[in-house]
């Protein structure tokens, strides 16, 4: 059996000595493909084809960084798989990180990325160049009439995306049919007021067997795009959402539990892999990821990384939003158009929320704010 030579790389970073790098990078092209001691690989195909092959080995600004080969045929047509790939086994290794992947005309095919992304986006809200300014309805207790008042008045205010909070789900306190249904009716509401166009995006994120379900549900009530946290549901599942013809809703993508896989130095996969790259290539519309000098610990560089994984070149893969959230101020937002430029989308919760008691006012602040500085 012959391979059609056709391969896709990943750069890995890995830590230690030079010697103990080569050893590292060696046992990833076995460890990712066929899991066998080198001495026991057959020869022939699978040895010359099938095993990771180094490509570029070369001192990097904090490790070595080992460029590795993979046939598309060990990836079959699976993002799963493709994820496997990449960071399976080795993901249980000290010292290991992705830095970035290049795939193929090949995998391009296979993996359609977003069904909107950022001109989509745009073109849905009708709102051509400035930030898109997002808010987040909470907190975790508030009934479901309470947040479709919420909403009501962030889309009065101007607010472009509505969205659940995250930990919002099924819960006692505000059951997901009827936020739902009284959220998506509230911002309709505000729009046949107010003439524009905001969106309420629920959160779908749930037991894998009522995603599309709840997604379904979503649509059919008025939502006008769907919240998930991939790494809780599964990449795939997000691709799931995004390639069902039937729904055809712009996708959030929201961190929770992808932090192990970035917070440390030498481990995981870097911020422009996971947050920009694969994201992406899942099917998100926008990726969600904490602000730097926010309530959490992402450094300027790293969520200028994501940024530029949001919109570095991959074939016929659309750039996406991002979309830094995470203890964002009114007060910041000068600072951070600077860093960000046009093609953001704000995310603000609590900031916004306790910004005055007026919420709508303080919505209007928010949209005036921007479209000045814009």
């Amino acid at each position: 059996m012959t391979l059609s030579g056709e391969r896709f790389r990943v750069v890995y970073c890995l830590a230690g000595s030079e010697t103990q790098a080569r050893v590292t990078a060696q046992r990833i092209c076995l460890e990712q493909t066929v899991e066998l001691p080198e001495e026991v690989v057959p020869a022939g195909f699978i040895r010359d084809e099938v095993v990771g092959r180094i490509e570029i080995f070369e001192t990097g600004p904090t490790g070595f960084e080992v460029t590795i080969s993979y046939a598309v045929e060990t990836v079959g047509a699976e993002l799963t798989q493709f994820i496997n790939i990449i960071f399976g086994n080795i993901s249980i290794l000290p010292g290991v990180k992705v830095l970035r992947f290049e795939l193929t005309p090949t995998l391009f095919e296979k993996f359609h990325g977003p069904r909107w992304g950022r001109a989509g986006i745009r073109e849905l809200l009708k709102v051509p160049k400035r930030p898109l300014l997002c808010a987040a309805l909470k907190p975790i207790g508030f009934s479901a009439v309470q947040l479709a008042e919420m909403a009501y008045q962030l889309a009065l205010g101007g607010i472009d995306l509505i969205k659940d909070d995250h930990g919002l789900t099924n819960q006692i306190f505000a059951p997901f049919e009827d936020r739902v249904r009284r959220c998506a009716d509230a911002v309709a509401r505000a729009n046949e007021q107010t003439g524009e166009r905001s969106l309420y995006v629920p959160n779908v994120t749930a037991p894998f067997d009522q995603i599309l379900a709840r997604a379904h549900f979503a649509k059919e009530s008025g939502a006008g795009g769907l919240l998930i946290c991939p790494a809780v549901t599964g990449l795939d599942a997000m691709r799931q959402l995004a390639n069902e013809e039937h729904l055809g809703l712009p996708i959030l993508s929201h961190p929770a539990f992808q932090g192990s896989y970035l917070t440390a130095s030498e481990n995981g996969m870097s911020h422009f892999s996971l947050l920009g790259q694969l994201t992406r290539l899942a099917g998100a519309d926008a990726v969600i990821f904490p602000n730097y000098g926010g309530r959490f610990a992402f450094s300027k560089e790293e969520c200028l990384s994501i940024v530029a994984g949001t919109e570095t070149v991959m074939s016929n893969v659309k750039a996406i939003f991002p979309c830094p959230g995470g203890g964002m101020t009114l007060e910041r937002i000068p600072e951070l158009l600077e860093v960000f430029g046009q093609e953001v989308i704000f995310l603000m919760g609590g900031g916004l929320i306790g910004h005055s008691p007026d919420l709508r006012a303080n919505a209007c602040h928010f949209r005036g704010l921007v479209n000045r500085l814009s």
